[in-house]
């Protein structure tokens, strides 16, 4: 598998994540979402990583006959993925960090329902299956297109998912947010296919709100750089950087960020919260 940015030799882990995102067209999925970890593991080798990747998808090919019926790939891939290379979620640190970075879930074969699927998507494309990721609310999900129809599994333990267990798991969502009656939002939204960009976003959002809830502001800014290359014009990622920036006393750095969010948020709830941050920054 080709490290695609590495052919451009950029000169940090952050300017070769921006080469691989920068386009939607041939995003590199499993690519962009080794690179997150080089905020971790400093030493970290991307083109390793996907020469081990490669490694397995040389294995599962040589299990799949030439004539096999999409239904029969999958079979052969979940029975690969899940009993042979024992891939399941990590229920015993489900918030580990490193449940989060791809070249840790490789080597524990333990990880997140998002971690477990770029892995697996990038398999089932191996075999010519016809394959997405779905950004269903709270956990990953994943979506196989079959002659007899359409499948929602379940990354975690390959388990086939009806209708009624997935309007079951949205329940707690709606509740929280007041989705109910007329706000009720039409199920098949929630079962649309994710980009590329999306999944990554959510990776990186999984991140955030670990190393928010720990504290870790060194580690968020790391996170919110790479949200704010992904999506440069979503101006409340750099209110966060900026309040993340401010709690580690960076303080002309916070105000850069907090004016950008100033200047171009709308229904700034908070406002007056990032006006007081920023005046702190500057006393």
């Amino acid at each position: 598998m080709l490290n695609l940015a590495a052919l451009t030799v950029p000169s940090t882990p952050l300017d070769y994540f921006a080469l691989l995102v920068k386009s939607d067209l041939d995003f590199p999925l499993l690519e962009a979402a080794i690179a997150i970890a080089q905020d971790e593991y400093e030493d970290l080798d991307v083109q390793q990583v996907l020469d081990s990747v490669d490694q397995l998808v040389a294995k599962l090919q040589r299990k799949v006959p030439a004539d096999a019926s999409p239904l029969h790939r999958l079979h052969i891939l979940n029975r690969f993925f899940y009993m042979e290379l024992g891939f399941a979620g990590n229920v015993n640190d489900y918030y580990a960090p490193d449940n989060s970075y791809i070249n840790a879930v490789l080597k524990t074969r333990k990880g997140l329902p998002i971690t477990l699927a770029i892995i697996w998507l990038e398999l089932a494309n191996s075999i010519d299956l016809k394959v997405t990721g779905i950004n269903f609310p709270g956990h990953f999900l994943i979506k196989i297109g079959l002659p007899q129809g359409q499948v929602i599994m379940d990354p975690l333990d390959a388990r086939s998912l009806s209708g009624q267990e997935l309007a079951s798991r949205l329940e707690p969502f709606h509740t929280n947010l007041g989705l109910e009656g007329d706000f009720e939002v039409p199920f098949g939204l929630y079962l649309q296919d994710a980009t590329h960009r999306d999944i990554v976003i959510r990776l990186l959002r999984n991140l955030k709100e670990l190393y928010r809830g720990d504290t870790d502001w060194d580690r968020m800014v790391c996170v919110q750089n790479r949200l704010i290359t992904l999506l440069p014009e979503a101006w409340h990622e750099y209110r966060d950087r900026g309040l993340a920036l401010a709690k580690l006393h960076r303080k002309s750095e916070a105000v850069i960020d907090l004016d950008l969010y100033l200047h171009n948020g709308v229904d700034m709830g908070d406002r007056e919260m990032v006006l007081l941050t920023r005046a702190q920054m500057l006393a």
